[in-house]
């Protein structure tokens, strides 16, 4: 073996050797204290043996999505908000699908809720029904959403159009016999 090649080797035996005596930890007093203390602050809480088991552990289960969402929505006060867009999003199942079929809702306004009606039938039917109808969303969306029930017949097309038109005229309506 020439020279050049023994001090490679050499140099390659030294560094291994400081590497395993850095593995093999030459941690000074302090450091191995430090380690053991922040060891102990991670355990703490845990059941023997350092693990959580299989049973609900509150210290470190995530929370369910619906009761941050829950707290989340009273916290910014969107209750109410909430519960007058529930009026329009399930009002088949607020109102039944038979009357959904039938009529839908126009507008929320200050607890009046507009329902229009497909024909002039289905409006006196639903104002007889309006006192159960409105019993039925009091029940599921609470007292203060909906207050008020105003049910409007169907309305007729509009014959005017555009910007001008002549007063006392019936539009087209005049040609139909």
């Amino acid at each position: 073996m020439d020279e050049a090649e023994y001090r490679t080797s050499d140099l390659a035996h030294a560094a291994l050797a400081d590497a395993r005596r850095m593995a093999r930890g030459s941690r000074s007093g302090r450091a191995r204290t430090q380690a053991r203390r922040i060891r102990q602050e991670n355990l703490a809480g845990r059941r023997p043996g350092g693990y959580s088991g299989p049973g609900p552990d509150p210290a470190r289960d995530p929370e369910l999505v619906g009761s941050v969402l829950a707290g989340y929505v009273a916290d910014r006060g969107w209750d109410r908000p909430l519960a007058e867009a529930r009026v329009f999003a399930e009002w088949p199942a607020l109102v039944g699908a038979d009357v959904a079929a039938h009529c839908a809702p126009v507008s929320l306004s200050a607890g009046e809720l507009r329902i229009s009606p497909e024909s002039t039938a289905w409006a006196t039917q639903l104002r007889l029904l309006g006192s159960t109808l409105l019993a039925r969303l009091v029940a599921q969306l609470g007292s203060e959403v909906v207050t008020k029930l105003i049910i409007t017949g169907p309305v007729g097309p509009s014959w005017k159009h555009g910007g001008r038109s002549v007063r006392g005229a019936r539009g087209p309506r005049d040609t139909y016999g």
